[in-house]
């Protein structure tokens, strides 16, 4: 079979390699059949993400159909189609017990520390697949798993009906994160620096837009929020002015998720955390999120073919790679097809 391979930072080659075979009872083969290109991918690809190793097989947002089921798998038969987690994790140190698996202290991450879904066929255990509702294409699927990212975004920022949410950067992550945001009924403001990216936010919910070059953040978020300030403020941004004017704009009792990454110190007075009781917390992949985002997709109160801009044929990846890389203004989801 066919696999895409990082060898080594800024080297991908597709390979013949050896289809993999069923080796635990409680495992299934899957048959790839769509995968979507991350900014994780992306940075694997040039060597600068701080976790991954190589040889790599890149690829964690993965849709396929079973081919074969291992002896003891019950939930699961040739021909389901699924959604596949891409956590591994141990099930026994105290984070996995507290429901936070993806903090777990031995966290693999496919596409990452493992061989992810860029290659024809995978194995893998059945605790780690989701079925995806007939109605849903294999290309649209691919949106599950940002979707569980949102989802975790919004509950880190504990997201309610009619919360003013303001969102910094309305890349992938930030416009999934306000797709999930309204669904909850939230009123949301997105800023950014490129107006097109502006427009996409507002054709798919946001309430507000704020160009962050050309206009006063701090001055439309009072206006926007009746002076009260952003209750929620997710940064998807993350850098280190964008966590400090978080910190500036949010509400009083408000809540901060950074979801973006910078390892450059910010400077935040800890008055302003402690004067107005603050909330900052992260946001990492997501715990046990996909059955809540299967659920919106089956409803159809979230659909995942608002976001696809690009599908290429998995032997095109490179240049797929490449138009995220040059044209980042036509790109939301780059889809590969397997």
């Amino acid at each position: 079979m066919k696999a895409t391979y990082v060898t080594e930072p800024g080297k991908l080659e597709i390979k013949e390699i050896a289809e993999p075979q069923i080796t635990n009872a409680y495992a299934v083969k899957i048959k790839v059949k769509a995968g979507g290109i991350c900014g994780s991918d992306i940075h694997i690809y040039h060597g600068t993400s701080p976790v991954a190793t190589y040889p790599r097989v890149l690829g964690h947002e993965i849709v396929g159909e079973i081919v074969e089921v291992g002896e003891l798998v019950k939930k699961f038969k040739v021909q389901d189609r699924v959604v596949i987690d891409p956590i591994i994790n141990c099930e026994e140190c105290y984070q996995c017990k507290k429901n936070r698996p993806n903090l777990c202290v031995k966290l693999r991450v496919r596409g990452v520390h493992e061989d992810g879904g860029f290659r024809e066929y995978l194995v893998t255990p059945e605790k780690n697949i989701f079925k995806i509702p007939d109605s849903v294409s294999y290309e649209e699927a691919v949106m599950i798993e940002p979707f569980t990212v949102a989802a975790q975004v919004n509950s880190r920022g504990q997201v309610e009906k009619d919360d003013y949410v303001f969102i910094m950067g309305s890349g992938p992550a930030g416009l999934c994160a306000l797709k999930v945001a309204k669904n909850k009924g939230a009123i949301c403001i997105v800023s950014d620096l490129v107006d097109e990216r502006l427009e996409n936010a507002k054709r798919l919910g946001a309430d507000y837009v704020i160009n962050a070059g050309k206009e006063n953040v701090n001055e439309k978020i009072d206006k926007y929020t009746q002076h009260i300030g952003a209750n929620v403020v997710i940064d998807a941004v993350g850098n280190a002015s964008s966590f400090e004017q978080a910190i500036e704009v949010v509400s009083k009792g408000g809540r901060i998720v950074v979801l973006g990454f910078t390892d450059r110190p910010s400077k935040i007075p800890q008055l302003l955390i402690t004067k107005d009781e603050l909330d900052i917390c992260g946001s990492r992949l997501h715990a046990n999120k996909f059955p809540e985002v299967i659920d919106w997709f089956n409803k159809g109160e979230i659909t995942g073919k608002d976001f696809i801009s690009h599908i290429y044929p998995f032997e095109k990846i490179q240049e797929a790679i490449h138009l995220v890389e040059t044209e980042p203004m036509k790109v939301s989801k780059v889809v590969l097809t397997f």
